[in-house]
């Protein structure tokens, strides 16, 4: 008995030395990023999408307003251009959302299309399998703005603000949003049933419900309204974790505003969309699917300290923590990274 434990010991032991990731917890670092249609609003732009994931090293990269234009493939080019840095990613070509893997990809697919669209990967970080999923949903019927006194797709200025929270999630689910996050949540029970980590990255073009709340009703422009946004409802009732807001609870104290976001080498105006109303949002977004060898560890807002408010760009001071810019800031969002570690 007592030489087959020396024996287990050893091999153990010998298992380490082969293998230094076995028995050591494992980081991982995952980064949303709006690049603001390939970087190409401002000069200097792709150039910084590219610096900022070199300078970040994330393992996980999921990107919003990728375009392909003029039939590129622009994950592909990102690929190449950070090879160029020695830093090693894997993709896939899609639209509209992109995806980034430190680790080498064994599926991909897309979940949703048309009006928004959803893209997944499966990899694998210390034998543990995860789908990633990359989220860029639609735009219009942005009803956030409704009660700020602006259209969500128009853009135009209202009479006066939209206070019937009826009226507003009526608008809002004339978007196409709750379909493709119905779509992710029936991909992702396939992926629970075999017992991968899920991460679900992006610009979803839509306010949470724990944002919206009785703390935060008479600021932000949010005109005394408290509103049960549907689709971070239906990710929580389904068990996802927004992975911002678990970590900062507080939404007054830590509202992670990713927009708009000041970017110094564009004109306000040109950041504004509801100039006259305090239309700060996060509305990007990291969520994940709570796993006893997953543990969320911190969560930072990626870009300028600085937002637009009142088409003015105006200083934070919340108590979010700021990861800024390694240089050209590359978009009119602010990205957040979250970091968990494997056990």
């Amino acid at each position: 008995m007592i030489k087959s434990i020396k024996i287990s010991f050893l091999v153990i032991i010998l298992s380490g030395l082969l293998n230094p990731s076995f028995g050591q917890d494992k980081k991982i670092k995952v980064l949303q990023l709006n690049i603001w249609q390939e970087g190409t609003q401002l000069t200097g732009g792709y150039n910084g999408i590219v610096d900022e994931i070199s300078a970040l090293e994330p393992d996980l990269v999921t990107l919003s307003e990728v375009r392909n234009y003029k039939n590129t493939n622009f994950t592909s080019r990102l690929i190449n251009d950070l090879k160029l840095k020695g830093k090693t990613y894997y993709s896939f070509y899609s639209n509209g959302a992109g995806i980034l893997s430190a680790y080498p990809i064994t599926d991909s697919s897309l979940v949703f299309g048309g009006k928004g669209e959803i893209y997944k990967l499966v990899t694998k970080i210390k034998e543990k399998e995860i789908a990633v999923y990359s989220a860029h949903l639609d735009y219009l019927n942005y009803a956030v703005y409704l009660p700020r006194g602006y259209s969500g797709s128009t853009w135009e200025k209202l009479d006066k603000p939209v206070t019937d929270i009826q009226t507003i999630l009526a608008d809002n689910l004339t978007s196409s949003r709750d379909e493709a996050i119905r779509s992710f949540i029936e991909e992702a029970k396939k992926d629970i049933e075999k017992g991968r980590l899920i991460f679900l990255g992006g610009d979803f073009n839509e306010a949470s419900h724990l944002d919206w709340t009785a703390a935060t009703k008479d600021k932000f422009d949010h005109n005394g309204l408290i509103i049960p946004w549907q689709n971070s409802l239906a990710l929580y009732k389904n068990g996802f974790k927004d992975s911002y807001r678990i970590k900062y609870p507080n939404p007054l104290k830590y509202p992670g505003f990713t927009f708009p976001a000041s970017n110094k080498d564009v004109a306000v105006k040109k950041l504004a969309w509801a100039p006259d109303a305090d239309e700060r949002e996060r509305i990007d977004f990291i969520y994940y699917y709570p796993n006893k060898q997953l543990k969320l560890e911190n969560s930072y807002v990626v870009g300028p300290s600085i937002s637009i408010v009142k088409n003015e760009r105006v200083e934070e001071t919340s108590s979010d923590i700021f990861i800024p810019p390694s240089g050209t800031w590359p978009s009119d969002h602010k990205g957040v990274m979250s970091i968990f570690v494997l056990k």
